[in-house]
């Protein structure tokens, strides 16, 4: 039987209770995850749950409350929810083909001021996840070293949701506050816990159905010239690797404003589709299509997390290879259909 890869190395010291936001979610439910695994049990988790099953991740965790994400603020407000010492705000619609800028601005921006003022008043950490979506296509740059107003200004994201991250990041800078706070700058995050995302699911859970379903993946063509099909890159992150750096950047009082948070590495489409044909040990199969028009003007081809400063502020795990992750990712969960914790 295949034995699942075990949470990175984390460092001791642990949070007493802990707020999760987004905890039925992806990164959010994996955080749950990962802090049962290390004994922490005093646990409140918000989520909308909605018609999606993403309930299920639920299913394996301990906690200890769960509440809609719309009945938060007021409670902590009330102070019926009793003290916190994180709080981990991973809620957020990520869907960066979101074209309501103004839901986005309420529920990304304006839920995350609210919730970063009451943390701060409160004396409570506060760990949020903003994302590499902020950078746009990396003309400016994608390093995580200067936090000024001035800095993140010269940012230009490509989409609304990348906009709705940005629009916090610079907010928590101009009050001066980024410091007190650390904002997370996911890159391409994928394995377990992802399934009900639908279209912005991973590559490797979509490929994995379409190999399931035809034994052919199809990767969208290149329509710059400096790249060539199927050699757009990216900073393919497991989640395991995510929540571990979460979890130290989470604990240590001394860290804090914007960290990257990904492999340091970038690796092609077609590295990710053979990564998979290996663990499914098949020969790769690769068709390419053409991409939607909808998405050629916003599509990143390349990016890549500089984590100096995540390794400056005492990381020292080795990040998962790809191989390896995406083995443990679908012989470990996808077939079977395992959350984490199960």
């Amino acid at each position: 039987m295949f034995e699942p890869l075990p949470l990175p190395a984390t460092p001791p010291r642990l949070p007493n209770r802990v707020l999760v936001t987004g905890g039925a979610g992806f990164i959010g439910s994996a955080c749950v995850w990962a802090l049962n695994t290390l004994g922490v049990e005093r646990i409140v988790v918000t989520d909308r749950l909605g018609r999606d099953e993403k309930w299920r991740n639920l299913v394996p965790l301990r906690f200890e409350d769960y509440l809609e994400a719309d009945d938060l603020l007021p409670r902590l407000d009330s102070g019926a929810l009793g003290k916190f010492d994180l709080v981990l705000h991973l809620g957020a619609c990520s869907a960066t083909t979101e074209l309501d800028a103004t839901f986005l601005a309420r529920n990304n921006f304006e839920y995350t001021k609210q919730l970063a003022q009451w943390a701060l008043a409160k004396h409570v950490r506060f760990v949020y996840a903003s994302s590499a979506a902020t950078y746009g296509d990396g003309a400016a740059g994608m390093s995580d070293i200067d936090n000024s107003n001035a800095a993140l200004t010269r940012l230009r994201p490509l989409n609304a949701y990348g906009y709705s991250k940005h629009l916090f990041d610079q907010y928590a800078a101009r009050a001066g506050v980024l410091p007190r706070l650390v904002g997370l700058k996911y890159f391409n995050v994928y394995g377990p816990n992802e399934a009900h995302k639908g279209d912005m699911r991973s590559l490797v859970h979509k490929a994995y159905g379409q190999i399931e379903d035809s034994g052919v993946v199809r990767l969208v063509r290149s329509h710059r010239p400096d790249y060539r099909d199927g050699e757009q890159q990216r900073d393919f992150l497991y989640v395991k690797d995510a929540v571990a750096m979460t979890l130290h950047l989470a604990m240590p009082p001394s860290a804090g404003g914007l960290y990257n948070i990904g492999s340091g590495k970038a690796n092609t489409w077609l590295a990710l589709t053979s990564a998979l044909f290996g663990a499914l040990e098949r020969p790769p199969q690769v068709e390419f299509i053409d991409m939607p028009e909808s998405i050629r003007a916003k599509y990143q081809y390349h990016t890549r997390a500089d984590i100096a400063k995540l390794r400056a502020a005492e990381y020292i795990a080795p990040v998962t290879s790809l191989a390896d992750a995406v083995k443990d990712y679908v012989k470990g969960y996808l077939q079977g259909d395992r959350r984490l914790g199960d």
